[in-house]
């Protein structure tokens, strides 16, 4: 029985839940892997995992264990990339997606060919001719040489750094800032990773001892100088990154640079 002035029921609304809303108004547009929410690592979380894990990893590289980095950088970088699927990332997101590595493997050959090129002129210019001694690689014997090129150089360094800083935390990153953002704060921790390695380079290179002398200052000025310009080389390598849309890109120049540069050393002894 209805009460008298209420003939017509009220037509009812749909309720409209806030937090619903809301929560598809912030949803992410990054893909993630199917899977419960809870099951994943939040990626700020992630990103200071993966940080925390680099620096362990550089102390054991540079103070600890200098020896064993042909067993830390692969488990280092499996263990980051650990991080990286945890937080709902994909191999995509790595620079490790299918379909990408024939794309990444002509870059990286370009970009070799390229380095290759420019040690060539470097050596045989007078100008430029003795930048490349080293008291570090002076005393190498040709095996010693080869096993830096083809063991060190790819798996204790490239493999590790471009995992780290051009894959999982350039991914982490881009989820949380925009590209440029994301590009100068992985280059900048790219350049803090060489503060330790960096830190006898004024009296290690010849030419830097010239012109900053053996002290403390000219120590302090090479090791600075080493940290802007490899954040430098981390910005170059990160738009490689995204220019090839894979990892083998900045691996095959880091490779080319570092490797190239131990051969080149070598011959000019």
């Amino acid at each position: 029985m209805m009460a008298s002035g209420c003939d017509t029921p009220l037509p009812l609304r749909p309720v409209t839940r806030r937090a619903d809303h809301g929560a598809m108004a912030s949803a992410p547009t990054e893909s993630v892997s199917p899977g419960p929410p809870n099951h994943k690592l939040g990626t700020r979380r992630a990103t200071l995992m993966a940080v925390a894990l680099l620096i362990v990893t550089n102390l054991v590289d540079n103070r600890w264990a200098p020896t064993w980095g042909l067993l830390t950088a692969p488990v280092a970088a499996a263990l980051l990339l650990g991080v990286l699927r945890w937080s709902g990332g994909t191999w995509a997101e790595a620079g490790l997606g299918r379909g990408t590595f024939g794309r990444g493997a002509r870059w990286a050959l370009v970009l070799i060919g390229i380095v290759a090129a420019v040690y060539v002129v470097g050596a045989l210019l007078p100008i430029t001719r003795d930048l490349f001694a080293d008291r570090r690689t002076s005393g190498l014997s040709g095996l010693q040489v080869a096993d830096r090129m083809l063991l060190r150089v790819p798996i204790a360094v490239v493999l590790l750094e471009e995992t780290a800083f051009r894959g999982v935390l350039l991914a982490l990153l881009l989820r949380q800032y925009g590209r440029t953002r994301a590009a100068a704060l992985s280059s900048t921790l790219f350049g803090l990773w060489h503060v330790l390695p960096s830190l006898h380079l004024s009296t290690d290179k010849p030419e830097f001892t010239k012109l900053l002398g053996s002290g403390p200052l000219g120590g302090a000025i090479a090791d600075l100088g080493a940290v802007l310009f490899t954040a430098a080389a981390g910005a170059l390598l990160c738009e490689l990154r995204w220019r090839s849309r894979s990892l083998l890109a900045p691996m095959g120049l880091h490779w080319a640079t570092n490797a190239l540069g131990y051969l080149a050393a070598y011959l000019l002894a």
